[in-house]
């Protein structure tokens, strides 16, 4: 017998939600608003960077997703502010009791921004396009348990053998093993269904010219100035949108962000929160109502690229690890965040309490660099965003390199182009960057940014990691599908993620930030609207403008 669900998968249900459940999210910020939701308007949010795309297949940082998910829509989405599994373009789905078999059943008369209806084959040929090695999608090693994903991602093949199409509204999905994180995956931006004409139409430039089936249609996009999105004249989704109409301004530093937002000129602040700007703010009691704070399911490391020597010899890595002073790095974030030695989050199922990293000690790092032969020292440059505090975070990580005899060159980007120099395998020998959670699952700290799918051009394994026995191990982790099992599934992410840094060491894990916003007076929502409460971005759709 099939089990069906409909609307909401609960966290007593989902497998993968249920672990993260366990864990107290403290200090999160809870929902709530003053009024209730009121439809018309407009309001702008402001960024200093402008994006790189808007294909769902392959914008994947913070600032794209958050866009990209007004756009299009996905089978699957989350209830936000919560862990609950909605279902979307979905209208329900089925799994097969060896959890090898997902038939998902579609709703009817949902129509792209075209004007178009949206049917099974889209969904098809979507998650097919996202694997196919042409793309160079970050988001291709997320479908490696379904059925003919080595023969796409090899070439042999132009199509998954295991999605079918029996009928214009269903989809099935075979998988070749029991996947704990099959539904989060189908609620990512790289399962957001696309129109194959519009795809085809544009070429490498559909990300320009997104069409999706969200809530959204992209208006007009003037480079290094601003996005306007306004409603879809196709609404698919009962209640929302609110605004009519929302502006993505660009080529504001974070601390006029604040000051725009602080006065009402603009409605919500995009960037981190500047340092320079938090004392003033948290102790201005009339901005308290509008300032926004939540621990996350994140981490900011810094990657170190194996194929870039002298990182290409474990010893170096090692020595890195130990001559990093994080707690610097904390205080120049006004301590809005925890040191961390290892890859997943306190909140994050599989989180060992008890790990201890490298440490900071700069005696053994220069120890590790004399066995690597070189004493001396040597130069190397280290990449990031250049939006505050990275610039800043980089100095103090230079200051202590410098203090081993390693000669650092700061190398400081806008946001599209440090993505891309980043994705290229012998592009950037170190870089300082973050993850945000996608869902929360453990697996989501490994399959995108250390698994060997994410480790070609285009993905998001800054360090170019591939360590095929891990991968296996990774495999087998995310087959651990029973709930009965949940420990040993813990377990075996934990020991994996030990494994990853203290043998191979291609990251230094800094710290677990935590996320601020502001907003202005003219705009409302739940709290949860406004930070990363969990895993999600701000749901422009649900955002509303006084009256």
């Amino acid at each position: 017998m099939t089990k069906r669900f409909t609307q909401r998968f609960t966290l007593g249900a989902s497998f993968a939600l249920a672990l993260l459940a366990s864990t107290a999210l403290a200090g999160i910020a809870t929902p709530g608003h003053a009024e209730e939701a009121k439809n018309g308007g407009s309001y702008s949010i402001v960024f200093k960077d402008d994006l790189n795309t808007l294909d769902p297949a392959i914008g994947y940082d913070f600032q794209n997703w958050t866009t990209i998910r007004s756009i299009f829509d996905g089978l699957m989405d989350y209830k936000h502010g919560t862990n609950d599994l909605v279902t979307d373009l979905a209208e329900s789905y089925e799994v097969s009791p060896d959890g090898l078999t997902y038939t998902f059943k579609l709703r009817r008369g949902i129509k792209f921004q075209n004007g178009r209806e949206m049917k099974a084959g889209d969904v098809k040929y979507s998650i097919d396009r996202v694997v196919d090695p042409k793309t160079q999608s970050p988001g291709a090693g997320y479908f490696t348990a379904l059925k003919g994903y080595d023969d796409v991602a090899s070439g042999k093949a132009n199509e998954l053998s295991g999605i079918e199409t029996p009928d214009d509204y269903t989809v099935v999905f075979h998988l070749t093993q029991p996947d704990a994180t099959m539904l989060h995956i189908m609620a990512l931006n790289f399962s957001y269904v696309v129109p194959k004409e519009e795809v085809e139409k544009y070429g490498a430039d559909f990300g320009q010219h997104p069409v999706g089936t969200g809530d959204y249609a992209m208006k007009e996009w003037v480079k290094g100035q601003h996005i306007v999105l306004e409603r879809t004249p196709y609404p698919n989704h009962p209640g929302r949108p609110h605004a009519d109409q929302i502006t993505v301004q660009f080529g504001l530093e974070p601390v006029v962000q604040v000051l725009k937002v602080q006065n009402n000129e603009a409605d919500l602040t995009g960037d981190i929160f500047p340092p320079a700007k938090f004392i003033e703010v948290t102790k201005n009691a009339a901005l308290k109502d509008r300032f926004y704070e939540a621990k996350q399911l994140n981490l900011n490391y810094m990657t170190m690229n194996a194929h870039v020597k002298p990182f290409d010899n474990v010893k170096v890595r090692q020595a890195v690890s130990y001559a990093i002073n994080k707690d610097r790095l904390v205080k120049i974030l006004n301590n809005r965040g925890t040191v961390t030695d290892q890859v997943l989050p306190p909140a994050m199922a599989g989180y060992d309490a008890n790990f201890k990293g490298y440490g900071y000690d700069p005696a053994k790092a220069k120890e590790l660099l004399k066995e690597a032969g070189l004493e001396k020292g040597f130069e190397t440059e280290l990449y990031f965003a250049n939006t505050d505090p990275w610039p800043r975070m980089g100095q103090s990580i230079q200051k202590d390199l410098a203090a081993i005899g390693v000669k650092v060159s700061l190398k400081g980007l806008d946001n599209a182009a440090f993505n891309g120099i980043a994705s290229k395998v012998d592009g950037t020998p170190m870089t300082l960057t973050e993850w945000y959670a996608d869902f929360p699952d453990p697996s989501n700290f490994y399959t995108p940014i250390l698994g060997c799918a994410s480790a070609a051009e285009g993905g998001y394994n800054y360090a170019h990691y591939c360590n095929k026995e891990i991968d296996k191990r990774a495999q087998a982790a995310n087959a651990i599908a029973d709930p009965a099992k949940t420990a040993e599934r813990n377990a075996a992410w934990s020991k994996l993620f030990g494994d990853i840094i203290m043998r191979d060491a291609p990251w230094v894990p800094l710290l677990n930030p935590n996320r601020y916003t502001l907003r202005s007076d003219r705009i409302e929502g739940d709290k949860s609207y406004f930070v990363d409460v969990i895993h999600q971005p701000v749901p422009y759709e649900d955002v509303w403008v006084k009256k």
